[in-house]
């Protein structure tokens, strides 16, 4: 019988507390836009989509549950924990509420969203490996000079490393130190498990790894990002047959018509196409699979609610949309004089600008269901950047 015990679980405490205010005036840094997302949600999807990683906790301010609560939207997170003064006080605070004591705590700086899957791994493996806490750290390669307005005298830089997050350490043991020194000024745990006689061992940090504080490292950040950005692709197709009636709905537009369209919800089998290709972008199953025609829920519907929920799931996915190209296939009615109304309601439902919204309509040559007049088809493609989506 195997008996080899199973790993403690490992526990992220992401630190978030903080005012930001060398990054500048407006949000504090942690929830301002980062490529579209907020700095905050970055480094909760970081670590949330790490196989390695069973909880994600975060320290708050108690001023910004609101701001906490739009920028986590729809993760799977414990409540948030109302921190301290300090940061040595939130993150005190953070491991007071975790429920654990045979676990691993990650403790991060939310300000540090880049943080990698490799630098993660590497932590938990020199953890694994026997060290009793371990920190990403890297080299310093400028020289360095003591002085102010002149230089007085030059430093060895040979044993000085630039310590990163997450801060790696036993649950039980990093607790027991913030109780023991509550109330003092160490600027990390390293600092205090140091002071309490922990050896701390480093690994290899990343350079991408920046903690933003101030406006010049949101622009590198950004720069960062848009080099690891990426393009999906995502297509939808969607057909629904005549019924008696007086309207049809297309594109968000109600438009008069002889006969109205067969389905569960309002049957806009433009939006239908459209949703789906947007759920394809991002590899999140099809419109059947969120919002099924069994459920009587969604008997009647209006398609505009299977639109912005696909939208939401793209940007709570870190991407970004780019684009959408419709086409509609159908004899009747004629969608030339409803187009520029069609483009603009869904530009409004997907926060696009209508330069990126493309409509098209045309016919089969009455040939095939369309052509005969039997219902109407829908295609459409979508275009999503992203640098979250693994």
């Amino acid at each position: 019988m195997d008996e080899t015990p199973a790993p403690s679980p490992v526990i992220a405490l992401i630190v978030a507390g903080g005012r930001g205010a060398r990054a500048g005036e407006g949000l504090s840094k942690q929830y301002r836009l980062l490529g579209g997302v907020p700095v905050l949600r970055r480094t909760l999807l970081a670590f949330l989509r790490h196989p390695r990683v069973s909880d994600v906790r975060v320290v708050i301010h108690e001023d910004d549950r609101a701001l906490y609560e739009a920028a986590s939207a729809g993760l799977a997170l414990g409540p948030p924990i109302v921190g301290g003064a300090t940061r040595q006080d939130s993150v005190a605070k953070g491991l007071a509420a975790l429920g654990e004591d045979d676990a691993i705590v990650l403790i991060h700086d939310a300000a540090r969203p880049l943080v990698s899957a490799s630098l993660i791994d590497r932590c938990l493996d020199a953890l694994d490996g026997g060290a009793a806490a371990v920190v990403p750290a890297l080299p310093v390669v400028d020289s360095l000079r003591r002085g102010s307005a002149t230089l007085v005298d030059e430093v060895d830089r040979a044993e000085l490393l630039r310590v990163q997050t997450p801060q790696c350490f036993d649950l039980a043991a990093i607790r027991a130190l913030h109780e023991r020194f509550a109330g003092g000024a160490f600027t990390d745990d390293a600092a205090l498990a140091m002071q309490g006689g922990i050896e701390v061992a480093t690994v290899v940090g990343d350079e991408t790894n920046l903690k933003l504080t101030t406006p010049e490292d949101f622009e590198r950040a950004e720069a960062l990002l848009g080099a690891r950005r990426s393009t999906r692709t995502g297509l939808g197709f969607d057909v629904h047959a005549f019924e008696e009636g007086d309207h049809v709905w297309i594109g968000g537009i109600r438009i008069p018509h002889g006969r109205a369209l067969k389905g569960h919800s309002d049957a806009d089998v433009a939006l239908h196409a459209l949703t789906d290709a947007l759920l394809g972008a991002i590899a999140a199953g099809d419109i059947g699979d969120h919002f099924p025609p069994s459920d009587p829920q969604w008997r009647g519907a209006p398609s505009s609610l299977f639109l912005e929920y696909a939208r939401t799931l793209v940007e709570q996915s870190g991407g970004r949309i780019e684009h959408v190209d419709v086409t509609i296939i159908c004899e009747a009615p004629k969608i030339g004089p409803h187009r520029e109304a069609i483009r603009a309601r869904i530009g409004d439902l997907l926060r696009l600008g209508p330069g990126r919204v493309s409509v098209k309509a045309t016919t089969t040559e009455r040939l095939g269901f369309t052509g005969r007049g039997e219902g109407i088809a829908a295609q459409a493609v979508a275009t999503v950047s992203t640098n979250e989506i693994p």
